[in-house]
């Protein structure tokens, strides 16, 4: 394990999650019966590997774009929220009679959040948008995409302490590495392949075991020189 690589992952995340006040666009609402059921356990960290890869090769806007489009958290979340907005007073609905919401709709919906939302600090965009229509399992979701290196990094806060350790190790198995960062446990897990190393860092309380964040980073291998 490389302790400063870590640190600087989690620093980055947390700096991330800490602008929420300001570069969020809506205050916490309440939910409706119209939400679809999404829980943690319905993210898998490993299916965000290959868009932080494509994200990687792209400028810092198109790179968020390719990774939040693809986010199952985002795109469930903006279903529920397309769905709340469909009315009885209002004609202009998404949502189809069943509940349902095409694809492509939920798809500009994110793509709105990333233009209105996005912002750039030491020539790297970021995007960090509170989940405000609850309850949904997690709170909030960032993506970071850096203009001087390919790293591309994705992050979760969960909204309640229903999330566990446990939890993460009955889906992943032990992780291949452990910490302690400030006060908080770390669970570490990797994926590594000729083309990329990734990572996803559980942020847990020590108290009650709780998952509170989750970053994934995704960092390209450079191509070895061949004579």
């Amino acid at each position: 394990m490389k302790p400063a690589t870590l640190l600087v992952m989690l620093s980055l995340s947390l700096s991330v999650f800490s602008q929420s006040s300001s570069t969020s666009r809506i205050n916490q609402l309440p939910a409706t019966s119209a939400q679809a059921e999404f829980s943690a356990d319905d993210f898998d960290w490993r299916e965000m590997v290959p868009h932080l890869f494509e994200a990687a090769t792209l400028p810092g806007e198109q790179g968020i774009k390719a990774v939040l489009e693809n986010s199952k958290v985002l795109r469930a979340y903006v279903g529920n929220e397309l769905r709340t907005e469909c009315k009885p007073d209002k004609t202009a609905c998404t949502a189809k009679g069943n509940g349902s919401t095409p694809d492509e709709e939920v798809t500009k919906r994110i793509d709105d959040i990333v233009r209105e939302a996005i912002f750039s600090r030491h020539k790297t965009a970021i995007v960090d948008y509170t989940l405000a229509l609850q309850p949904f399992p997690f709170s909030e979701i960032a993506a970071v995409k850096s203009e001087n290196h390919p790293d591309a990094y994705f992050m979760l806060a969960l909204a309640d302490h229903n999330y566990t350790a446990a939890q993460v190790q009955e889906k992943y198995g032990p992780p291949n590495d452990t910490n302690i960062v400030q006060w908080y446990s770390v669970y570490i897990y990797r994926l590594d392949s000729p083309q990329y190393t990734s990572k996803a860092v559980f942020e847990i309380d020590p108290v009650d075991g709780a998952v509170i964040k989750i970053a994934v980073s995704l960092k390209p291998r450079k191509p070895k020189n061949r004579h």
